[in-house]
């Protein structure tokens, strides 16, 4: 039988299991901003900027969906006038029936996303969240199941997100013990039969969810569980769960002169020239990184014992601020944030795959940088 197409909300479903929404800083524009998710999808483009180029490669590869990092519609559209460049890309959009959907910050925030790329490729170890913007609040939660679907349920939970501590997964704690029920008239047990009193071993399975996942978390046990009517407990707990937030720091494997690291960036990134502020010849170890425009995160990687900022868009007098901080700064353009392209591609096409979908994810091949050097 031939997989079917996902539909377009399935798609951003799975879209924002792993760039959830409420990640993303205040008022940023994310979301569907062009078109609708109310149609099959039978091709997904991921791209970084949404340009008049960029929507001709996508109607000329029958995209249905272009996921993009940075936003179409930024500023409030006071016209839609055909006869000048937004207007013309947007009518094409329309006219092609190309759906817009924004992932920006929650992108930057999200583990795995643009801050962590950045870091993997320059090979850093010990890596921390620059800027906090939130900490992830956690709930345990307890279910009494049978000895027979015992694992179904945990393997169930943990795939949910449930029992995740750090790089292990499937973390629970279980304690056998024996539970009682009487089924009363209408009821359809799966052991025993109704009025008459059951004893059952069963194992009580507690774990703990991060609160975002916990709704899905008892979803994916309900359905597993063999019982009609399940029972399990979910408390709150003091535990500190994982910080979210901008940017990522963290120590080269080795000390660097501040010129072998502009040229290691160079090579991670694949660009022909940085922009580099501070003393060549200085030794750097303790790296930040930001994508996009760092400006206002110079002060802070300095108060967190950066030794140089690894970001785009750098002012003038931001340099200069950054020199009296004592911060180095290496600047190899907001277009870096494109190594999310392929990433990006590869893990919704992976989890639209697994999940049985014959929808395609590519990646755009145009390169929106509008910079050359000379």
């Amino acid at each position: 039988m031939p997989m079917a197409v996902c539909h377009g909300q399935t798609v951003i479903q799975f879209l924002e299991a792993f760039a959830p929404k409420h990640l993303a800083v205040p008022d940023d524009r994310i979301g569907l901003q062009v078109g609708t998710l109310e149609k099959p999808v039978r091709r997904v483009m991921i791209a970084l900027d949404v340009l008049e180029p960029v929507v001709d490669e996508a109607i000329a590869k029958g995209v249905d969906l272009i996921i993009a990092h940075h936003a179409p519609i930024f500023r409030p559209l006071t016209a839609l006038r055909t006869d000048l460049p937004q207007g013309r890309l947007l009518a094409k959009l329309i006219r092609h029936d190309i759906a817009v959907y924004v992932a920006h910050t929650n992108l930057d925030v999200a583990p795995g996303g643009i801050n962590d790329l950045m870091a993997e490729r320059l090979g850093l170890l010990d890596t921390e969240v620059l800027d906090p913007l939130y900490e992830e609040k956690l709930k345990k939660i307890v279910v009494f199941v049978p000895k027979t679907h015992h694992r179904q349920v945990l393997d169930a939970m943990a795939e949910a997100g449930a029992g995740w501590i750090g790089n292990y997964s499937h973390c629970t704690f279980n304690v056998e013990g024996t539970g009682t029920f009487l089924p009363r008239e209408g009821a359809n047990p799966f052991i025993g039969q109704p009025g008459k009193l059951e004893t059952v071993e069963e194992i009580r399975l507690e774990t703990i969810v991060p609160e975002p996942l916990l709704k899905r978390v008892i979803q994916a046990m309900l359905k597993a569980h063999p019982y009609e009517e399940v029972a399990f407990d979910v408390y709150p707990v003091e535990n500190a769960g994982r910080v979210y937030g901008l940017g990522r720091m963290g120590k080269l494997p080795e000390p660097l002169s501040l010129r072998a690291l502009a040229e290691k960036v160079k090579e991670a990134f694949a660009v022909s020239a940085v922009r580099v502020v501070g003393d060549l010849d200085r030794q750097v170890e303790t790296v930040a990184v930001l994508g996009g425009d760092g400006n206002k995160f110079v002060a802070k990687a300095a108060r967190r014992g950066a030794d140089v900022l690894i970001t785009g868009d750098v002012y003038y007098h931001t340099a200069h601020d950054a020199l009296a901080l004592g911060l180095a700064l290496i600047d190899p353009g907001h277009n870096v944030e494109r190594i999310v392209k392929d990433a990006l591609r590869a893990r919704l096409a992976e989890e639209l795959r697994r999940a049985g979908y014959a929808t395609e994810v590519i990646a755009s091949e145009l390169s929106t940088d509008p910079f050359r050097f000379v």
